[in-house]
């Protein structure tokens, strides 16, 4: 369950302990999500278009967000000050305008494992629904908006892998481990280390296990 704006119902959880189990030490540097609390919290489409448009575009106040999620300042002031309660996004002090509060992402990204147990399990559910339902009109919108604008060179290098194949667990953590590796030079590097030429590339993955079949069958 997921609290609105003005609820007495928002989830509560020990702070020290959250930010003591948080951890940027993953290859990308990525924010990491251990509580159901946090998986919750951003389990909301506003959230996630807040975080997403921070982790995008840099600072802004909750009055540049309101159009671009769809909500009243207001309620962004309030889902931003959810969302800075697990750690996710920070106030920003660079604005040489002091009027109104600016928010930062925390980091370029977030990630987080599936807990053991059901309530755990419950929250990774509905923040994974969440970021699929998020994530599904990317590749329309970039066929739409994006593709027609570039030259052939990088519209030759776009494109999509549908690929199905037998693994274990431990397998797939492992290549999945891997990629992130093979990615992370790249992910983390800064503007100044930038070769010429370098563009915005956005990689979706899916993984997405297959229950019930016969992989031999397959």
């Amino acid at each position: 369950m997921t609290s609105s704006p003005g609820s007495s119902g928002v989830d509560r959880v020990d702070l020290r302990d959250y930010f003591r189990n948080m951890s940027l030490t993953n290859p990308y540097g990525d924010v990491e999500l251990t509580s159901p609390q946090a998986l919750r919290a951003l389990a909301h489409p506003v959230r996630l278009a807040l975080l997403d448009r921070l982790q995008r575009h840099g600072p802004a106040t909750a009055t540049q967000l309101a159009p671009h999620v769809g909500a009243t300042p207001s309620v962004v002031s309030w889902h931003l000050r959810h969302l800075a309660s697990f750690g996710l996004v920070t106030d920003w002090d660079g604005a040489t305008s002091k009027r109104e509060r600016w928010w930062q992402a925390a980091a370029r990204g977030f990630r987080f494992t599936t807990p053991d147990d059901a309530e755990g399990q419950d929250a990774a559910r509905q923040l994974r629904a969440e970021m699929f339902a998020r994530s599904a009109e990317a590749p329309v919108q970039w066929s739409l908006r994006d593709e027609p604008r570039l030259d052939p060179e990088w519209r030759a290098l776009a494109g999509l892998a549908d690929t199905r194949f037998a693994v274990t667990a431990d397998e797939l953590r492992q290549l999945e481990e891997a990629i992130e590796a093979l990615l992370a030079p790249y992910v983390r590097r800064k503007g100044g280390q930038l070769p010429d030429g370098a563009r915005l590339v956005r990689m979706l993955r899916y993984l997405l296990p297959e229950p019930g079949d016969d992989p031999a069958a397959s």
